[in-house]
């Protein structure tokens, strides 16, 4: 498929906040081709709001609208996770193609879902893995396939994130109740076992076990708390299929603290820094290696920054996948897989013993 512009749809636009402002916007803005057709949100106001700020032609009070409207040739889903697959399946069915973020689905019932509706129809989807699809991961990747640093043998991971704190607005108060799918594990865990799995390879096996640190929330501004059933602190061991080991911790409500991603090679050793509060995957990353190895590949849009870089680096993917009919970026059967992991965690964790990974 050729095509000059691509017209998108944003569900879940909002002036005053949300991932589509604070990401996906300047992403748009920085790359060519793509432009908002039409954005939607929970009221007509909002709604309204958000096509003066993001320049749309249309706005809908419902997603559903959006996903329908002939004009628009990509929907981008970036509302809550609850609410993904009824816009993600009215999208395949009105032929779209689709950017959904992760997680894609509550369960892995929801999941393989979508996948299933999406491969049938053909259309290309993209999931929101975009710090396993940054422009520096995928050349710690090619470093590692390449044997820069030998065979890899150990690497350790600490990921941080200010979410699953003591205390958020009360917009995020969703994000403490397990059954909504969007939570510590998935969004702060997911994004970072899929960065994982890119560098080194599937798991083979893991050891996992998920606490609940702090067993409620406070909503800013107010004395009211919520009960966290997530957890808010997960630690992961695992082994990989080409015999790497591995060691994640992933930490909750933390500010202060370095996101850090080490390889050790029976040659060398690979590290990847950056992080962001809001989790290593809305930040800018930069490969080292010892022995010293070639410099990593600039971004499709080297002058973003924060939570914009890495989403244009998946939008320009994305899009010319659709123009050269190729599949190269995270898709639904890799949310699937990767929900199939977190599962397995999951079940680690409740049963206290190491489980097999099973794809």
């Amino acid at each position: 498929m050729t095509k000059d512009t691509f017209r998108i749809g944003l569900a879940g636009a909002n002036a005053s906040r949300g991932w589509a402002r604070d990401a996906h916007i300047a992403a748009l803005r920085a790359l060519p081709g793509l432009s908002v057709q039409a954005v939607s949100a929970r009221t007509q106001s909002i709604a309204d709001e958000a096509k003066s700020f993001f320049g749309a032609v249309s706005a809908y009070a419902d997603s559903l609208e959006l996903a329908r409207d002939p004009s628009v040739d990509i929907v981008a889903v970036t509302v809550k996770v609850p609410e993904h697959r009824a816009i993600v399946l009215a999208a395949i069915a009105a032929g779209k193609h689709i950017y959904c973020e992760w997680p894609l689905g509550r369960d892995l019932a929801e999941a393989q879902e979508m996948a299933d509706a999406a491969r049938a129809a053909g259309v290309h989807v993209a999931i929101g893995l975009q710090g396993a699809n940054a422009a520096a991961m995928r050349h710690a990747a090619q470093l590692v396939s390449e044997g820069v640093i030998g065979r890899p043998l150990t690497l350790r991971v600490v990921s941080p994130t200010a979410g699953w704190g003591a205390e958020s607005p009360a917009h995020y108060a969703y994000l403490q109740d397990k059954r909504n799918g969007a939570t510590l594990a998935t969004i702060a865990g997911g994004h970072t076992l899929a960065a994982i799995e890119a560098v080194v390879g599937d798991y083979a096996d893991v050891t996992a076990l998920a606490s609940i640190v702090q067993g409620e929330m406070k909503l800013s501004g107010t004395d009211e708390t919520v009960p966290r059933t997530c957890a808010d602190h997960l630690l992961v061991s695992g082994r990989h299929v080409g015999g790497c080991v591995s060691s994640l911790e992933v930490v909750g409500g933390v500010t202060n603290l370095p996101f850090e991603f080490i390889v050790r090679g029976t040659t060398g050793t690979l590290a990847i820094t950056g992080g962001h509060p809001g989790g290593y995957q809305a930040g800018r990353l930069v490969v080292t290696t010892s022995p010293e190895s070639p410099a990593q590949p600039l971004d499709a849009a080297p002058g973003l920054d924060g939570p914009s870089a890495n989403v244009a680096e998946l939008w320009a993917r994305f899009c010319e996948d659709i123009r050269a009919g190729t599949r190269t970026v995270p898709d639904f059967d890799r949310a699937v897989r990767l929900t199939r992991l977190l599962d397995t965690i999951d079940a680690s964790s409740d049963l206290g013993r190491r489980l097999p990974v099973e794809y």
